[in-house]
């Protein structure tokens, strides 16, 4: 396998650590796919959210698990571009009824892939 191969074969794990955090509400899943001085941006039902990744996994672990409440699993990578030892990866995810596009940038680390910034994006909330 190429050095390219095997990186996107560790980012595509990352991402999957992520997903599967965010589909099971499972704050040390999400731990392990992020940074510990991760940051969060964007705009949430219209304001805008910018917190630190400690306090983003306190909110997660009080969200009930889409998994648990019948959640369809739809999420997937959309694009990733790898430079080096940083990547920017473009995901689209359900996440408690909201459709959101996720940019995540990773740098390698210690030969590990982890998320350093997460800036999102959902589609309007229905009336």
């Amino acid at each position: 396998m190429t050095d390219i191969a095997d990186d996107q074969k560790f980012i595509q794990e990352t991402v999957q650590n992520y997903f599967d955090g965010m589909y099971h509400s499972d704050a040390d899943r999400l731990q392990k796919a992020f940074h510990p001085d991760a940051h969060l941006i964007g705009h949430y039902k219209g304001n805008l959210v910018n917190i630190p990744l400690q306090t983003w996994l306190g909110m997660i672990k009080k969200t009930p698990a889409p998994a648990e409440n019948g959640e369809e699993y739809d999420m997937k990578i959309v694009s990733m571009d790898i430079t080096g030892d940083a990547a920017s990866i473009k995901v689209a995810d359900l996440y408690t009824g909201l459709k959101f596009t996720d940019y995540l940038s990773l740098m390698k680390i210690s030969a590990q892939w982890v998320i350093v910034h997460k800036t999102f994006y959902h589609e309007p909330v229905s009336e």
